[in-house]
């Protein structure tokens, strides 16, 4: 565990609400989740001291970009300087909630995968569903929303999304459900469904 991030947690244990980063096995499970083949565009809401964005960067196209929505001033500075060099990863140290301003600001249409590590259970119930709707408007159709939490309790609130599927990972203090949230597909002038379809919801 870095100093920096158990630091963090001393000051502000809600927010980042485990006291070790993520193990090596939750982060290539989450990983696992991703068609990297076909991910153009991926953001992660509180990256943290970044486990699970540099696995996302070592995996990620050239071509691709890595949006970390980062709101803790320290581990922004930090993510900056782990990302120095790679011009594909953009630190945002903001709210995640500001996800459909940035995109716009950046000229970015819609999100092919967001990844999101932050604790939805202490939100309040309001803040909870505007940002999950704030996160399905972002993705494109047939994108994905993959979350680690501690409960499972979010499936009841993201409403808005064509399917959930979840399994549970106990290689990790503490155990964490990882959760995939798919976004509709639509549907082109020959009935085909979108590439994004064929992407696996939850594989193993």
């Amino acid at each position: 565990m870095s100093v920096l991030f158990f630091k963090r947690f001393l000051k502000r244990p809600l927010q980042i609400a485990s006291i070790v980063p993520s193990s090596r096995v939750l982060v290539e499970r989450v990983a696992n989740k991703i068609d990297f083949d076909h991910a153009g565009i991926i953001a992660e809401y509180g990256p943290g001291e970044g486990a699970h964005s540099r696995e996302l960067a070592q995996r990620m196209r050239p071509d691709a970009q890595l949006l970390l929505f980062e709101l803790d001033p320290a581990f922004s500075r930090d993510l900056k300087r782990q990302f120095a060099n790679d011009r594909r990863v953009h630190v945002i140290n903001a709210n995640a909630a500001t996800i459909g301003g940035e995109l716009v600001r950046r000229g970015i249409a819609q999100c092919d995968y967001i990844v999101s590590g932050i604790p939805f259970s202490i939100l309040e119930i309001d803040k909870k569903r505007d940002l999950l709707r704030q996160t399905h408007d972002a993705l494109t159709p047939g994108g994905a929303f993959i979350i680690y939490q501690v409960t499972n309790e979010l499936r009841q609130h993201a409403i808005d999304f064509a399917s959930a599927n979840s399994e549970y990972v106990l290689q990790n203090i503490p155990p964490m459900f990882i959760t995939v949230f798919r976004k509709d597909s639509m549907r082109n002038g020959n009935g085909a469904t979108d590439r994004a379809t064929r992407f696996s919801s939850a594989p193993a």
